[in-house]
C-alpha cells in the first residue's frame, strides 16, 4: 500500500497553521502519539506534554512555506514527511529554516505525529 502524501501535507500544515493562530497547544496535544517527542533546532527534546506546555504561551509564527516535501514510507501504517520548512514570526526578525522530518503512524483511521526533528538551514546569502 502506497501512502499518499497529500494526508500528511495537510496535517502538516494544519499544525504550522495552529503555530500562527495561537492553538498550537490544543492541535499537537491531539495529534502526537502518548509517547511522542520533538527535536528541536535549539537542542531540546520534548515529550508530548512538554511540548503542549511550551506552546501554551509561545510567540505566534505569522507565516510559514513548505517545500522540497517527499514521503518516505517505513511501513503500511508509518511514514516520514520530509521538507524543508520556512517560518516567520509575527514580532518580525529573520526567517527561520530547517530540515525538517515529520514520523505520523496511522492509529485507527487516524494518522498521528511521534516524532517531529528539525534541524536548521542557514539562509543563503
Amino acid at each position: 500500500m502506497t501512502i499518499d502524501i497529500t494526508e500528511l501535507l495537510r496535517l502538516e500544515q494544519a499544525g504550522w497553521t495552529s503555530l500562527c493562530d495561537g492553538t498550537g497547544d490544543a492541535f499537537y496535544g491531539r495529534i502526537m502519539t502518548e509517547n511522542g517527542v520533538m527535536v528541536l533546532a535549539d537542542g531540546s527534546i520534548r515529550d508530548r506534554d512538554g511540548v503542549v506546555a511550551s506552546l501554551r504561551d509561545a510567540p505566534s509564527w505569522n507565516s510559514f512555506e513548505m517545500t522540497d516535501e517527499r514521503v518516505v514510507e517505513m511501513a503500511p501504517d508509518t511514514a516520514a514527511l520530509v521538507y524543508t520548512g520556512r517560518a516567520f514570526r509575527a514580532a518580525g526578525g529573520p526567517a527561520f529554516v530547517g530540515a525538517m522530518t515529520s514520523v505520523y503512524v496511522r492509529q485507527g483511521d487516524q494518522w498521528r505525529l511521534a516524532l517531529y526533528q528539525q534541524t536548521p538551514v542557514p539562509e543563503a546569502e
